[in-house]
């Protein structure tokens, strides 16, 4: 018996289908010949996409010969909802010599797309056809073109999209808005908002996220502080989208009680809440309240993820403790994330800076691929042990693989040859960094190197390339040298060097605390005295702690 219609099209008007459903309502369209039909069509390809089905989806689109706009936006959605990105502009293109021509929702998806895949190019290419088309005023592409702009770092192009139109909606607002925080011109966001306000619209949750995370200095707090305030006299205080990225803010800023007091106000705090305090204790060296807090995110239901793992992973090295570490290993392979690089390469560190290397070994072997960021794990953890032969190894595995050596590859290389008081090898290293792979040294390259020279007795040279450096002159550089100057008791240099770190630096006491030693060692206790005692409020050194743990692994 024939499905009745009514039947049919209320299962395709649900939202959502499995991928074996889909293949039944398929057959049934087959079966009552409205294969052709451009309704039904779009509607089959929909289901195939969600369920990430395209060679299905594909064969549903060739075989269909009246194809409507919809149609076409289906497809070319299917394969930009997966990053085929080639594949979706070139439908697109093949849409544009076609009797069907795009509507704003074909050139905002294709928008999308360009940006996803950082094709400048073609964002172009494609902002061009629309205003060809005569659509460059609607707010949907509108929309889209801005937060385009935005994210490949032009917010000037988003701005012009921006100012073009005469009644931008609030779409078009937020997404203004957001683009500036995006690119770091918070000012010009909150400039923007203002103006908004002053125009009589109002904001949305969005507009307020797109404020908040636009707020990345520390020293913006008073400014984070006033747009919380605003969101509790507007009513947003119970936004959880909103509250999430309050307690990203703080937690960047290192407040984190007042992280914690917005996180607290939630119900119900998802994923990203909980990634953000936990993160953010992490990151402020409050390690041990960062994997308290996971342990009780676990107890609540909620499942982490890779990024997660890896910040909970840097906590426990920071530790120095292995125990919390290897738990979290037993959760990674529990819950199958042993093949994520990212969470490999943060085992790797942990076992590694917890003087477990052969652990942080095991965990390299066993990955399937690797990664230079698995590589330059490997070879830090290498390097801090001693092992500086291996890691130069390692470093001829990576060349071999066809992998290209980043700057934390031969940041890694150089503290190696430090560890080891190899100087011949760190100035190889250091030049072919520059010479064979085009890499810019910074300012830690420079720290290492001036530290391999110094300690090798050859201040001279390390003060000469030092100076040879354009200003400002990072001052871990120089108190790389200055430390130098510290253990062979070079009290002169020691007094040039710090007296530039002085320059740039005052508040810097620690390096007064070592000139301070320098003195002293010297036998120059007048003057080791008068700088003490020139220190303001006196200077405290933290004590040392160490761990002695107990581990079967």
């Amino acid at each position: 018996m024939p499905i009745q219609f009514s039947s049919l099209v209320f299962e395709l008007s649900k939202i959502h289908q499995t991928l074996s459903r889909t293949k039944q309502l398929h057959g049934l369209i087959i079966r009552n010949c409205l294969t052709y039909d451009p309704f039904y069509a779009t509607k089959i390809i929909r289901f195939y996409a969600i369920n990430k089905d395209l060679i299905s989806a594909r064969n549903m689109f060739d075989e269909t010969p009246h194809r409507s706009v919809f149609l076409w936006n289906s497809i070319i959605r299917a394969y930009a909802r997966v990053h085929e990105f080639n594949d979706a502009f070139y439908l697109f293109k093949e849409m544009l010599c076609s009797e069907t021509k795009p509507d704003n929702f074909t050139f905002a998806c294709v928008v999308r797309g360009c940006t996803e895949n950082c094709d400048l190019e073609g964002l172009r290419i494609v902002h061009g056809g629309v205003i060809v088309s005569g659509m460059g005023l609607d707010s949907i592409i509108s929309s889209a073109l801005v937060t385009a702009y935005s994210k490949v770092g032009l917010v000037d192009e988003a701005s012009k999209v921006f100012y073009r139109m005469p009644e931008p909606d609030l779409v078009l607002w937020n997404s203004m808005i957001s683009g500036y925080g995006f690119c770091g011109h918070w000012d010009k966001g909150l400039q923007l908002f203002n103006m908004m306000r002053s125009r009589g619209k109002h904001s949305d949750g969005y507009t307020l996220v797109g404020l908040i995370s636009g707020l990345m200095d520390p020293g913006l707090l008073e400014i984070g502080q006033g747009i919380h305030g605003f969101c509790l006299k507007s009513g947003f205080d119970s936004n959880a989208h909103i509250c999430s990225v309050l307690v990203s803010m703080y937690a960047r800023f290192k407040c984190l009680n007042s992280a914690h007091r917005v996180f607290d106000s939630l119900l119900q705090p998802d994923l990203v809440t909980w990634s953000a305090l936990i993160t953010g204790f992490s990151q402020s060296g409050d390690s041990e309240r960062a994997l308290i807090l996971f342990k009780k995110m676990n107890m609540e239901g909620k499942k982490a993820d890779s990024i997660l793992i890896a910040s909970l992973l840097v906590a426990s090295a920071q530790l120095a403790i292995v125990g919390p570490g290897s738990e979290i290993h037993g959760f990674v392979l529990r819950h199958g994330y042993e093949s994520d690089v990212m969470v490999s390469s943060a085992l790797i560190d942990m076992y590694s800076k917890c003087g477990f290397l052969g652990m942080g070994i095991r965990v390299f072997d066993s990955v399937p691929k690797r990664n230079i960021i698995s590589y330059n794990s490997l070879i830090s953890g290498l390097g801090l042990h001693g092992h500086a032969s291996e890691a130069f190894e390692i470093f001829e595995e990576i060349l071999k693989g066809g992998l290209k050596p980043d700057e934390s590859t031969f940041s890694n290389l150089l503290c190696a040859c430090c560890h080891a008081g190899l100087v011949k090898d760190g100035r190889e290293y250091f030049s072919r960094m520059k010479n064979e792979f085009g890499i810019q040294a910074r300012a830690e390259h420079f720290v290492y190197l001036v530290k391999l020279l110094g300690m090798n007795g050859e201040l001279e040279e390390a003060f000469n390339l030092i100076q040879s450096l354009p200003e400002p002159v990072d001052s871990g550089i120089w108190g790389a040298l200055l430390s130098c100057c510290d253990v062979l008791g070079n009290s002169e240099l020691a007094e040039i060097v710090a007296q530039r770190i002085f320059e740039n630096k005052p508040e810097k006491s620690t390096y007064k605390v070592m000139l301070s030693n320098i003195y002293a060692a010297d036998g120059r206790w007048n003057d080791a005295m008068k700088l003490r005692d020139d220190m303001k409020g006196g200077m405290r050194k933290t004590p040392g702690i160490s761990w002695i743990e107990e581990c079967s692994i």
